[in-house]
């Protein structure tokens, strides 16, 4: 057996030992790091062929493998911006340099711009919602995916385009009676307008209807429906119009449009009681967004003065086929590398994807315990390695000292 052989076992072995006290370095470094996937080191051994009747010595090899896909534990915040995934899956975030990467880091914070990023500095990333369908992907790239910002919306407003009434006329009422009610519609820039209704008795089981628009600053009135016969049958359900529907003519006020509003009046009815009515029209007052809301499958919804929920956004996530082959960068982000499998996309809670708990992070999947353990293995087999090259180094001084 090589003495130098020998020394060159022991220095490998030592180097195997510093590296797995390294891993366990890390470990502890962030073991309260939220998102964060341990790392530990694996041993392989080095044999060397020998000759006959001699032994060479060989060494260890070493190789980082990291427990990406173990899910840890989750710890519940107070900001709704805390995010973490319940299931497989990664966050997309994109970092300054304009590139997008692989997170399960979800400690996001609101900037000033609307911006989530998380305490790495990476912004979250996703696709723009449509109520109409899921947001087209780009199954193994990034294409498509943009900002997600919680002041795109700006202030909002919605206008009228479609109302009911349902009243009843008193049959016991002579011709000529007159009833009064209003409406509140809004405009295309978030203005009310108030809709004046004036329904009148012609005759046995028919009335007209009309409705008009008066401008309060030049006290203008604008007809907005003209006078419309309605008619009932004998149980005093309506007849007529056709339909059971009614249409304002829309106008501009001040440079805002009114919009044309189909109003149903199918509900009508023309009994022996005093009359009564309820009926609203659709649309919101112009308000600016209050707050938002992270739903389990992804989508962001802004929320206004006004009490609507407006959903803006629908978060990204990412998979690969071996999450543990991924590359681990700084700032707890991964990307692909040739042993992970390709990327491939998808939104939360469709298919394998995880869940989004929104205030909630997922905690660092280091065990403390089993740490400690490891560096205490990895401190004595250090020093046994240590003694093996002083061991090498003593036997080669003997030899030495053979020829004085």
């Amino acid at each position: 057996m090589s003495l130098y052989g020998t020394m060159r076992t022991g220095v490998s072995g030592m180097n195997a030992q510093a590296n797995r006290l390294g891993t366990v370095g890390d470990n502890i470094a962030n073991a309260s790091t939220a998102g964060y996937k341990k790392a530990s080191t694996q041993f392989s051994s080095l044999i060397l062929p020998s000759g006959q009747g001699s032994y060479n010595s060989g060494g260890v090899n070493t190789s980082v493998r990291y427990s990406i896909s173990a899910q840890g534990t989750f710890s519940y915040t107070t900001s709704q911006t805390d995010l973490a995934i319940n299931g497989r899956g990664f966050f997309i975030v994109q970092g300054s340099d304009g590139v997008e990467y692989l997170t399960r880091a979800g400690s996001f914070q609101q900037m000033d711009d609307g911006s989530l990023v998380n305490s790495a500095g990476f912004t979250l990333m996703g696709y723009e919602y449509s109520s109409a369908a899921d947001p087209t992907i780009v199954i193994n790239g990034f294409d498509g995916l943009t900002e997600v910002n919680l002041q795109a919306g700006g202030m909002s407003a919605t206008p009228s385009t479609a109302g009911y009434i349902t009243a009843n006329l008193p049959s016991n009422e002579a011709v000529g009676y007159t009833k009064p009610t209003s409406l509140m519609a809004y405009d295309s820039q978030g203005n009310s307008r108030k809709l004046d209704f004036s329904y009148i008795k012609t005759g046995d089981n028919a009335w007209t209807v009309s409705a008009s628009y008066t401008n309060p600053d030049t006290g203008v009135v604008t007809p907005q429906i003209p006078a419309t016969a309605i008619t009932f049958d004998a149980d005093g359900k309506l007849l007529t119009p056709a339909g059971g529907s009614i249409t304002t003519a829309g106008l501009t006020i001040n440079g805002a449009a009114l919009n044309p509003i189909a109003i149903d009046i199918s509900g009508m009815t023309q009994l022996g009681k005093p009359f009564e009515s309820t009926g609203d029209i659709n649309g919101k007052a112009a308000s600016s967004v209050i707050g938002y809301e992270i739903g389990k499958d992804g989508v962001v919804s802004l929320k206004y003065e006004s009490g609507e929920l407006v959903p803006k956004f629908r978060l990204a996530m990412a998979d690969v086929q071996s999450p543990d082959k991924l590359n681990p960068l700084a700032g707890n982000v991964y990307s692909q590398s040739n042993d992970s499998g390709v990327i491939v996309m998808g939104y939360p809670a469709n298919g394998s994807y995880g869940s989004v708990l929104s205030g909630a992070l997922e905690d660092s999947n280091v065990d403390i315990a089993e740490e400690l353990t490891s560096m205490i293995e990895a401190q004595r087999n250090y020093t046994a390695n240590s003694k093996v090259f002083q061991t090498g180094s003593e036997l080669l001084e003997v030899l030495v000292n053979l020829k004085r």
